[in-house]
């Protein structure tokens, strides 16, 4: 039975058995002895997305992995760096240094700071992570072209990556064509990413993608 830790782009959590390629966590979140997750679904609001592999570090999977013997903090898996955003993380400090570091200095530019540290980010993250998805704002589905590599969107439940100004639906495994719906110019996508992500985006910052998201579909062109 797979563990309850995969992400979603809404930020919730799965039991699902494909893992992604990447990790990250919202602090201690289980139950280490059932490996179950608590109700509540965040004890930080430092929501970081982190390498899989860094250093040969080894950790028992909702395990305890604190020095104290404790819990320690639990592990979360997204299908990629985008997936991960839309729900609200950004890259970590510690083990991806220079992603996060480029991920500040767009943060900053895209929202109009004179910088952004960490704490300052994860302040913006979790006001915005708090704001639900319908308050959220919409787009055209003929604007999709003007969304950067890496957002997030929706049409009714079905997240949906924006790719080279097209559509790709988003899975646990992997990216596929768009689902068929209106072509109406006037179609209306609510926006996933959280605003002040996609502004690091628009402003530069190019999101690790899985390599389904970029394979050849006429039915995920908008054009």
């Amino acid at each position: 039975m797979p563990l309850q830790n995969r992400v979603d782009p809404f930020g919730d959590i799965h039991a699902v058995a494909a893992r992604g390629m990447f990790t990250g966590n919202r602090g201690v979140i289980h139950e280490p002895t059932t490996k179950t997750l608590l109700k509540r679904r965040w004890t930080t609001k430092a929501w970081i997305v982190c390498a899989c592999d860094f250093r040969g570090r080894r950790r028992t999977v909702m395990g305890r992995n604190a020095p104290s013997g404790n819990a320690g903090w639990t592990e979360l898996f997204f299908l990629d760096e985008a997936t991960a955003f839309a729900a609200g993380h950004r890259p970590c400090f510690y083990c991806r240094r220079e992603a996060a570091t480029t991920f500040a200095a767009c943060f900053a530019a895209g929202n109009g700071l004179d910088g952004a540290r960490a704490p300052a980010i994860d302040a913006i993250l979790h006001r915005e992570r708090l704001t639900p998805l319908q308050q959220r704002g919409l787009v055209r589905i003929d604007a999709v072209s003007a969304l950067p590599d890496g957002a997030m969107v929706a049409f009714e439940s079905q997240a949906l990556l924006v790719v080279g100004g097209a559509l790709r639906r988003w899975t646990f495994s992997g990216y596929g064509p768009a689902p068929a719906f209106s072509s109406r110019p006037d179609t209306r996508l609510r926006l996933v990413t959280p605003p002040a992500t996609l502004a690091a985006l628009k402003a530069g910052y190019n999101p690790v993608l899985h390599e389904t998201a970029r394979a050849s579909s006429s039915a995920a062109r908008t054009a």
